[in-house]
């Protein structure tokens, strides 16, 4: 396969660039990204329906990556419970090397095939539930082994990858392949790889939350109630939605503990 995340840069000679050029080359690039994401769409589309299915019927839903890849899975799972109100381990993200390496580089850990099988298992991994795989290169062999073994034990498989027809892809029965093309830097895909896989995952974590009825128009009325700023945007949602002061509607939420419920109580 054409691994096009490592080809050549289209700038030469950035070490001698000013920061203006630097940045305008970069920002340049990252226009690239959402154009590459639109084209993808309809294969984030049965990616997205599929997970909202299988997750309606009791399923949960998996990340595995390593790196940046990996990162971005366990920033998009850490982020569903406080936006959309559901259980820590319904949205798990795994990165290779554990969380450790979530800071830190772990050495050699992406290169072990075996490994994310045995990660998952600590969840009670089931046929019930559903696997994205993330990597920039769709050949990390961490993503790679957990994918196969996956699919042979009946879990629902996808990925998000940027390079097309890799062994990740091969092995996903729903692949996204989003290609933006070579970096500005050479090789880094933490850029415009790492900013395509970041947008997919934000289209389909909250898509699939959506489906799944954590959204009431264009409101989260499952969200945790965690700092100030989040009690206040529930507090205006109640009274936008019961037509009632302030005071009233903070009363409601605080005593219920969040908005569809604050909503679901004053109706009854």
């Amino acid at each position: 396969m054409i691994r096009v995340t490592e080809q050549e840069s289209a700038y030469s000679n950035i070490d001698q660039m000013s920061v203006y050029d630097i940045l305008k080359g970069i920002n340049n690039e990252d226009k690239l990204v959402p154009l590459a994401v639109e084209k993808v769409i309809p294969q984030i589309e049965k990616l997205a329906a599929a997970i909202a299915e299988r997750m309606q019927n009791g399923g949960r839903l998996f990340y595995i990556g390593a790196g940046t890849s990996g990162r971005l899975g366990v920033v998009d799972a850490s982020e569903c419970p406080p936006t959309f109100g559901v259980p820590f381990d319904y949205v798990v993200g795994i990165i290779a090397g554990g969380d450790t390496a979530i800071r830190r580089a772990v050495e050699n850990a992406e290169d072990n095939a075996e490994q994310a099988w045995t990660d998952l298992q600590q969840y009670k991994i089931s046929s019930r539930d559903c696997l994205v795989g993330l990597a920039a290169s769709g050949t990390t062999p961490y993503v790679v082994g957990g994918l196969i073994t996956a699919r042979k034990n009946g879990v629902l498989t996808g990925c998000i990858v940027c390079n097309e027809g890799g062994p990740i892809a091969k092995e996903s029965d729903f692949p996204v392949e989003v290609v933006v093309g070579p970096e500005f830097l050479t090789g880094s895909t933490r850029m415009k790889s790492g900013t395509a896989q970041k947008l997919v995952l934000n289209m389909l974590s909250t898509t699939v939350m959506i489906r799944l009825g954590k959204v009431k128009g264009n409101k989260m009325v499952d969200m945790q109630l965690t700092n100030h700023k989040l009690v206040d945007r529930g507090t205006q949602m109640v009274m936008e939605e019961l037509n009632i002061d302030y005071n009233q509607a903070a009363d409601l939420l605080l005593r219920y503990g969040s908005v569809r419920k604050a909503v679901e109580a004053s109706h009854k």
